[in-house]
C-alpha cells in the first residue's frame, strides 16, 4: 500500500512540474510560489553578481530574484520525484534479492544474496536510505546542471556572436559608408537577425535600450559592453561608445575593425582546418579502427571460448550510433565560432517567422482593435499564400527544401517493405507478434532478456537487406536534390563580386542606380544572367529595385547572395551613391568564397582518408565472414563429430560446444555493423568535408551502396 501511494505521489509531482511549462498562467503561479517559498534561501554577494552576469549574458527574460528561487524549486521537486520513487521501487529490489532463483540477480555476488533481505528492519532502512540519499543528491544535481546549463548557454551564445562579428562590422562600415546615422545603422542590423546572427540579437538589445527606454547611443552601447558574453563584442561595442562620445571619424573606426577582421579571418581559418583534421583523425582512430579492433576481438572469443552476441549486439546498435552522435554534436559546438555561418534562406526564414505574428501592441501593452480584424485576415492570407506557393511551383519548392523528397521515397519505401516481407516471409509478422507476447509474459514473470533478444535480431534479420535498399534510394534522392540546388547555386555566387563590382563602377561614374542595374542585367554573368534579367523585368513592371532584388534573393536561397542584397537595399534605401557598401559587399563575398574554397579543398585529403578506413573495415568484416567463420564452423563440426568417436579429440576452449553457437546471427551481426558504420562514416564525412550533415547524405548513400554490393556478392 505504501509503495502504491508513494508511486502515485512520484506521478502526481511529475505532472506538476510539467504543467508551468505548458501554461503562462501557471508558470506565473510557479514563480511567484517560488518566492514566497525559497527568495531567503538564494545567494548573495559575489556569487549573486556573477550569475546576474550569466543571466544577462545568456539572455533568460527573468531577473535574478525569480530566476535562482525557481531554480530551487525545481531542485526541491526533483528531489521529492526521486524520494517518492525510491520509495516505491526499492522495496520489490529487496523483495527480488530474497528470492533470486530464476532471475538475472543470480549474477550479483554470493554475500549479497545471501543476506536476509525480507526482514522488515532491512526494508525499512534501506528504503530510508536510498529515499533520503538519492533525495538529497538529486536535489543538489539539479540546482547546480541547471546553472552551469546556463552558464553553457551564454558560452554557447559568445561562440556564435564571434563567427558574426565580423559579417556585423563590415554591414556597420558599409552603411556608415553611405552617410546613415549610426542610430539607424543599429536598428536596420537588429531587424536583419536571419542574416547576421547572435550579432545582431546582441544588438537589438542595444537598440531597445534606445527607442523603449530613451537611453542615448554611447550609453547603451556602454551597457551592452558590459552585458555581453562576447570579449570582442564587448571591445567593439566600448570602442565604438568612446569614438562616438569623442566625435571622431566612425567610418573610419569602422574601417579599421573591417580590416582587421579580414585578416584574422584567414587564421581563424587556418585554426578551424587544423581543428577539423584533428577531429577526423580522432574519428578514425576511436569510431573506425576502435569498434573493428573491439568487434573482431569479440567475434573470436564468440565464436571459440563464450558466446558475445549481445554485448556486440549493444555496442553496434547503441554504442557506434550513441558515440557517433556526441561527436557530431561536439564537432559542430566546437567549429561555430571558427566556421562561416550559413544564414541559409534567410528571406524565407523572415517571411516564416512573421507569418502568425500578433497585431502591433500600443504603448499600453493592449491591441490596437481598429487593425485587429484586418491583421487576422492578413495573417490567413500569408498561410494560404505559403501552402499555395507551394502547388504552384512544386519543382522550386522541392529544391529549396530537399526533405520533401521523404514525402515520396519514404512512403514507397514503407509499401515495399511490406510487400517484401508478405512475399517472402509469409506468416512472419504473425509469427512475431505471437511471439512477442509470449515474450513480454515470460519477462514479466521472470525476468530474462534472452528471448527479447532473440526476437528483435530475428525481425531485423528477415528484412534488413530490404531496409538498407530503402535507406540507398531515401539517400540518394535527398542527395540529388540536394546537390543539384547546391551546385546552382554555387555558379551563382561565383559570378556575384563580378556583378557588385560592375554596379559600382558605374554608379561611381555617375548614372542612377537603376540605371546602372540595367546596363549591368545586360552582360554576361553566366548563371546570374537570367535572374538579373528577370529581376530587371521585375523593375520595368513597377517594383521598386529594393523589393526585386529582394525577391532575386528569395529565388537564389545563398547566404553570400542574402548578406549583398541585404547591405545593397538598405544603403539605396539613404542614398542613391552606394558605389562604396557595392564594392564592400563584393569585397566580403570574395573573402567568403576564397576562404570556403580553401577548407573544402584542405578537407578532400581527409573526406579520403574517411572512404579508405571505411574501405579497410568492410575489408576485414568480409574476410571474417567468408573465411574466419567458415574456418572456425569447420573445425567446430570436426570437433563435434571426433567426440563421438570412442578415441575423442582432446578440445581446446569452447570448441567441444561449438554446436551450439549461432553462426548465422554473427554473420548477420557483421552485416548490420557494417550497414550502421556506413551510415555514421558518410555523415560525419559530410560533416567534416562539406561542413553540415546535409553534405554527408550522398556520401551515407555511396557507402551504403558498397556495402550492400559487396555481401551480395559473398
Amino acid at each position: 500500500m505504501i509503495q502504491l501511494v508513494a508511486g502515485l505521489l512520484a506521478l502526481l509531482l511529475c505532472v506538476v512540474a510539467v504543467l508551468p511549462i505548458l501554461s503562462d498562467r501557471l508558470s506565473v503561479v510557479a514563480d511567484g510560489l517560488a518566492v514566497a517559498l525559497f527568495s531567503d534561501f538564494v545567494d548573495t554577494g559575489r556569487r549573486r553578481r556573477r550569475r546576474v552576469s550569466t543571466l544577462d549574458a545568456a539572455h533568460v527574460h527573468k531577473s535574478y530574484d525569480i530566476f535562482a528561487p525557481q531554480t530551487v524549486l525545481y531542485a526541491v521537486l526533483g528531489g521529492l520525484i526521486t524520494g517518492a520513487a525510491s520509495v516505491a521501487i526499492v522495496p520489490s529490489i529487496l523483495a527480488a534479492l530474497a528470492t533470486p532463483e530464476g532471475t538475472l540477480l543470480m549474477t550479483l555476488p554470493p554475500a549479497i544474496l545471501a543476506v536476509d533481505w525480507s526482514a522488515l528492519s532491512i526494508v525499512v532502512l534501506v528504503t530510508t536510505g536510498v529515499s533520503l540519499l538519492g533525495a538529497v543528491s538529486v536535489a543538489v544535481l539539479l540546482h547546480e546542471l541547471r546553472w552551469f546549463v546556463l552558464g553553457q548557454r551564454a558560452y554557447s551564445r559568445a561562440t556564435r556572436i564571434e563567427a558574426t562579428l565580423p559579417r556585423t562590422v563590415a554591414f556597420m562600415y558599409a552603411l556608415s559608408r553611405s552617410g546613415m546615422a549610426f542610430p539607424q545603422i543599429l536598428r536596420i542590423l537588429s531587424e536583419h537577425e536571419a542574416v547576421y546572427g547572435e550579432a545582431a540579437n546582441e544588438i537589438s538589445i542595444t537598440v531597445r535600450d534606445i527607442d523603449v527606454f530613451g537611453t542615448d547611443v554611447v550609453t547603451a552601447l556602454e551597457r551592452t559592453s558590459e552585458r555581453t558574453p562576447s570579449d570582442n563584442m564587448a571591445e567593439l561595442t566600448d570602442n565604438l561608445a568612446s569614438v562616438l562620445a569623442s566625435g571622431q571619424n566612425l567610418p573610419e573606426y569602422l574601417k579599421a575593425q573591417y580590416e582587421r577582421y579580414k585578416e584574422e579571418a584567414e587564421s581563424q581559418q587556418q585554426q578551424y582546418l587544423d581543428l577539423l583534421a584533428a577531429f577526423a583523425e580522432a574519428y578514425v582512430t576511436v569510431l573506425v579502427v576502435g569498434p573493428l579492433f573491439l568487434i573482431t576481438i569479440l567475434a573470436v572469443i564468440g565464436l571459440v571460448i563464450q558466446d558475445t552476441l549481445t554485448i556486440m549486439r549493444v555496442i553496434t546498435f547503441v554504442g557506434i550510433p550513441l558515440v557517433t552522435a556526441a561527436f557530431v554534436i561536439y564537432v559542430d559546438s566546437m567549429t561555430t565560432s571558427l566556421q562561416a555561418p550559413d544564414a541559409g534562406n534567410s528571406r524565407e526564414q523572415e517571411a516564416l517567422e512573421t507569418v502568425g505574428q500578433q497585431p502591433e501592441t500600443i504603448t499600453d501593452g493592449g491591441y490596437d482593435g481598429k487593425w485587429a480584424e484586418q491583421y487576422e485576415a492578413l495573417i490567413v492570407y500569408d498561410r494560404l499564400e505559403q501552402i499555395l506557393s507551394w502547388v504552384r511551383e512544386p519543382i522550386n519548392t522541392l529544391f529549396a527544401n530537399p526533405w520533401l523528397t521523404g514525402l515520396i521515397t519514404i512512403p514507397l519505401g514503407l509499401v515495399w517493405l511490406g510487400l517484401e516481407i508478405r512475399q517472402n516471409h509469409a506468416g512472419v509478422v504473425g509469427f512475431y507478434v505471437e511471439n512477442a507476447v509470449e515474450a513480454i509474459a515470460v519477462f514479466l514473470s521472470n525476468p530474462n532478456l534472452v528471448r527479447a533478444e532473440e526476437l528483435i535480431f530475428s525481425a531485423i534479420t528477415a528484412v534488413d537487406k530490404v531496409v538498407v535498399e530503402v535507406l540507398i534510394i531515401v539517400c540518394f534522392a535527398y542527395a540529388v536534390v540536394y546537390e543539384v540546388d547546391k551546385r546552382r547555386t554555387r555558379k551563382i555566387e561565383i559570378e556575384i563580386p563580378d556583378f557588385l563590382d560592375r554596379f559600382a563602377s558605374l554608379n561611381q561614374a555617375g548614372m542612377s542606380a537603376i540605371a546602372a542595374f540595367r546596363r549591368v542585367s545586360g552582360t554576361d554573368l553566366g548563371k546570374l544572367s537570367p535572374e538579373l534579367t528577370r529581376t530587371m523585368r521585375d523593375i520595368q513592371w513597377g517594383a521598386e529595385i529594393e523589393m526585386a532584388l529582394e525577391r532575386m534573393d528569395r529565388r537564389v536561397r545563398s547566404a553570400l547572395v542574402t548578406r549583398a542584397v541585404t547591405l545593397v537595399t538598405n544603403a539605396l534605401r539613404t542614398s542613391g551613391d552606394i558605389a562604396p557598401v557595392l564594392s564592400i559587399a563584393a569585397d566580403e563575398v570574395r573573402a567568403s568564397r576564397l576562404l570556403n574554397r580553401e577548407r573544402k579543398q584542405a578537407m578532400l585529403t581527409y573526406l579520403i582518408v574517411i572512404y579508405i578506413a571505411f574501405l579497410v573495415f568492410l575489408g576485414i568484416v568480409v574476410v571474417l565472414t567468408i573465411s574466419f567463420i567458415p574456418a572456425i564452423e569447420e573445425t567446430g563440426q570436426q570437433v563435434a563429430t571426433d567426440g563421438a568417436t570412442a578415441d575423442p579429440v582432446p578440445t581446446v576452449g569452447g570448441l567441444g560446444q561449438f554446436e551450439q553457437v549461432d553462426i548465422g546471427a554473427y554473420e548477420s551481426l557483421f552485416f548490420h555493423l557494417t550497414i550502421i558504420q556506413a551510415i555514421c562514416s558518410g555523415l560525419v564525412g559530410g560533416q567534416l568535408g562539406g561542413g553540415g550533415i546535409r553534405d554527408g547524405v550522398k556520401h551515407t548513400g555511396i557507402l551504403l551502396v558498397l556495402t550492400y554490393v559487396t555481401f551480395s556478392l559473398i
